[in-house]
């Protein structure tokens, strides 16, 4: 491992700080223009061929055979390929050997790609693609569609797993009250805006360049090296960036670039694979849904004594990231409170579905919902306001409230601060009794109010991938180039990157340029998942060019005839403390520097210090540092339809010192939104039989519109820089806040309980039949 570069010292940064200023989305006139290029936008090679896939017909049952020649007789049909076709291991799953590239022997659920078509046209590979079930002979047998029903059955793609502390049975024995219940929460469709996509290209000595959107470029180098029993040095893939991936492109969109790529390969020519949003719907996961059983103890103050909690996800057919997806569930049933007696079970139900698999927050706010949605329900047995009685809960430093059920010290703890402003600046309490006066007079309408902190844990789950590469050119006319492991999906993670890399050099941003991500750059790099992107790479970044500064010192100290320690590096210049007149421009320095054959690119690298973590007793200290957040919603529910509007939504999120307000308060509101579709719109439904999955278009599953925005809604960051040693002591943004909107959920609870105080807890997606039925007080 490299020897990472020294931290600058403050008083060397610049007065007008690059890093830590609102700086517009690199991307966002090329957005807003349609300039930005995506892997369908770029120009087509003479030759390219249009690939679709094949998809089995049936949820369960046994693969047959694939009329190839009738196939290959279609229009414009070039080649017919199945698993036979693949020279080496035929599996994308990205930690078990147990997800097929293309169905082999057994079909497994309803849209399982069984054979690609390739084509000279993209509409004709899909009209022959589209026959499928015309081509593909194979026989039904019995299937699992739900968790429940996998459970029972005993039938899982991981082994369970188990969380404990202390004595759970005795404390739940023991406890002066008890509550035994259970719940659900159904999955989400990523739904980016641009699809799952390849574009394969053969180069010159059997190699292959590969365009592909995706999370994770270094995996889909390996993956279509395996299948096509390669060593990995002859695959090059490169994003410059996503429409969105939400974490549904850190693993699945291995199987379409190893189609792309082996189509490419056999047949000599470009191959594109751009799927149609129905075939992405049936062929991808999304966010698994969880079904709960628990069992709690608590006392009449309603502070939480015992919890035994079982967690059943419905993971479909294969592991895919399930495994750790659990964990990280697990690790985040306790979300903002200290639980002195635990045990959870949690369980990976194995159906005939699709895979499920990364989607923002990973497990997290599965685990910490069900927690809050526990909390909700005592407050109302006890006839408590539920915001103090989270805040009876909460983590604190003394009594050793402080420890987590897997063993991690809960440092520098936000929870009560930052919970206590936002109830202050938002009337929390004056607009309780508001709403419950107006309920009183309002036979139809009803209004809810709710309160939700947050506590997440910012690290991947597996220590090793908390490590990331960077690579800084600097030119001889003084501009800089960087390119480095993350992928840019629209959350501007390339302009947090080129923020510090010109902070780090004294330059202005427009200096500063990031690249598309490429494997033959920055290699054996991790997914840009977990919410790591901008803490790993912009360290990496950081210590690459802090590099190159340190070279460059002793140069600036020499020409400017100064100590070293009296240079300060800003807006483009090297000056000397108490000498205004003595400055060099970065350029110059730099061609100095270029004639004197000083080095003037350098490689970064970083690893997430302090990790350890134990899978089998899931224990350790898995998380570099905790985000914090919290937030208020109002609702109004009409109780003659079940239909509901957000009022208002008051939302303060700890982003430690922010690297990009502008960006950080927009993943803020994005996320908030995202996260209210899952719990009140976004139903996935799967037909009961068939096991086709229902709602696989735009016009059969809602998607949050403008429409669904908070009326009003307030968003500001809580700015207290990180106690740990993160990049410019900033926190991480892309996941936290998704579980900002469980005040939405429980706000429309808060409506229902208003009419019916006997409502069990509202299942999630709360949609308007939902809402309706809770109403009805039998």
């Amino acid at each position: 491992m490299n020897k990472a570069c020294p931290p600058l010292a403050a008083e060397t940064l610049s007065p007008t700080p690059v890093a830590g200023s609102s700086r517009p989305h690199e991307s966002a006139a090329l957005h807003v223009s349609g300039e930005a290029r995506y892997t369908d936008d770029l120009p087509e090679l003479r030759g390219t061929l249009h690939a679709a896939l094949g998809l089995s017909p049936i949820a369960h049952g046994r693969l047959i055979g694939v009329d190839r020649a009738a196939l290959l007789a279609l229009p414009g049909v070039v080649a017919v390929l199945t698993a036979e076709d693949i020279p080496g291991e035929n599996n994308c799953g990205p930690l078990l050997h147990d997800d097929p590239i293309l169905a082999d022997g057994e079909l497994r659920y309803l849209g399982q790609p069984v054979f690609a078509v390739i084509a000279s046209d993209r509409d004709l590979a899909r009209r022959a693609a589209a026959q499928a079930a015309r081509f593909i002979q194979c026989e039904a047998r019995p299937a699992l569609l739900t968790a429940l029903d996998a459970h029972a059955a005993g039938q899982y793609v991981v082994p369970p797993m188990h969380l404990r502390r202390g004595d759970a049975a005795a404390a739940l024995a023991s406890a002066p009250r008890r509550w035994q219940g259970e719940w659900a929460v159904g999955g989400q469709e990523q739904f980016y805006l641009e699809g799952q996509i390849s574009y394969a290209l053969p180069q010159e000595d059997q190699g292959l360049l590969l365009h592909c959107s995706t999370q994770h470029p270094s995996e889909m180098q390996q993956l279509v090296a395996h299948a096509l029993s390669w060593e990995s040095h002859r695959v090059q893939v490169q994003c410059r960036r996503m429409g969105g991936g939400f974490g549904g492109k850190e693993s699945q969109s291995a199987l379409f670039a190893c189609v792309a790529a082996l189509a490419a390969h056999r047949l000599q020519r470009p191959v594109k694979l751009r799927l149609d949003r129905d075939d992405d719907f049936l062929i991808t996961g999304r966010r698994h849904g969880f079904d709960y059983r628990w069992d709690v103890g608590f006392d009449a103050d309603g502070r939480l004594l015992a919890a035994e909690v079982d967690l059943i996800a419905n993971c479909g057919h294969s592991a895919d990231l399930s495994a750790p997806v659990m964990t990280r569930a697990l690790c985040h049933f306790d979300n903002a409170y200290w639980l002195p007696h635990v045990a959870l079970h949690g369980f990976c139900a194995r159906t005939n579905t699709q895979s499920n698999t990364a989607f923002r927050g990973f497990g997290g706010p599965q685990g910490a919902l069900v927690m809050e949605v526990i909390l909700d329900g005592i407050a109302r047995q006890l006839g408590l306001d539920p915001a103090v009685v989270r805040q009876r809960n909460f983590y604190a430093d003394e009594g050793g409230r402080n420890v987590t059920p897997y063993g991690q010290v809960v440092e520098d703890n936000l929870l009560e601060p930052l919970s206590t402003q936002l109830l202050q600046d938002c009337d929390y309490a004056q607009r309780r009794a508001e709403i419950a006066d107006f309920n009183a007079r309002s036979p139809v309408l009803k209004r809810g109010l709710a309160f939700t902190p947050l506590k997440f844990g910012i690290s991947f789950n597996v220590v090793h991938l908390n490590q990331a590469g960077a690579l800084v050119h600097v030119y001889t006319d003084g501009s800089v180039l960087v390119n480095h492991g993350g992928t840019e999906m629209g959350q501007g993670l390339n302009t947090k990157v080129a923020q510090v890399v010109a902070q780090t050099l004294g330059l202005p941003l427009a200096a500063v340029r990031a690249t598309a991500t490429d494997t033959s750059k920055i290699a054996n790099t991790s997914a840009t998942a977990a919410s790591t992107g901008a803490d790993l790479n912009g360290k990496a970044a950081q210590d690459a060019a802090g590099r190159i500064r340190q070279r460059l010192e002793p140069l600036a100290a020499e020409l400017l005839q100064a100590p070293v320690d009296s240079l300060r590096w800003a807006e483009g210049q090297v000056r000397v403390a108490g000498r205004p007149d003595a400055t060099l421009p970065f350029g110059t320095l730099v061609q100095q520097a270029y004639l004197r054959r000083i080095q003037l690119w350098s490689e970064g690298f970083y690893a997430t210090p302090g990790l350890h973590w134990n899978r089998e007793t899931l224990q350790g200290r898995p998380f570099f540092y905790f985000a914090f957040g919290a937030a208020v919603a109002e609702v109004l529910v009409d109780t003659l339809t079940g239909e509901s509007r957000v009022l208002r939504a008051d939302v303060l999120h700890d982003v430690g010192q922010s690297l990009n307000p502008a960006l950080d308060i927009g993943q803020v509101e994005g996320a908030f939104v995202q996260g209210q579709g899952w719990l009140t719109t976004e139903e996935l439904r799967w037909h009961p039989q068939s096991g086709k999955l229902l709602t696989h278009a735009p016009s059969t599953y809602k998607i949050p519109t403008a429409n669904d925005m908070p009326l009003d809604f307030r968003v500001k960051l809580f700015g207290r820089p990180n106690g740990a040693d993160s990049i410019h002591r900033s926190k991480a943004v892309g996941e936290p806040p998704l579980l900002l909107p469980f005040a939405v959920l429980l706000a429309l609870q808060d409506a229902v309980a208003s009419v019916n105080p006997s409502a069990p807890p509202l299942q999630a997606p709360a949609t308007a039949e939902r809402v309706l039925r809770a109403l009805q007080p039998f």
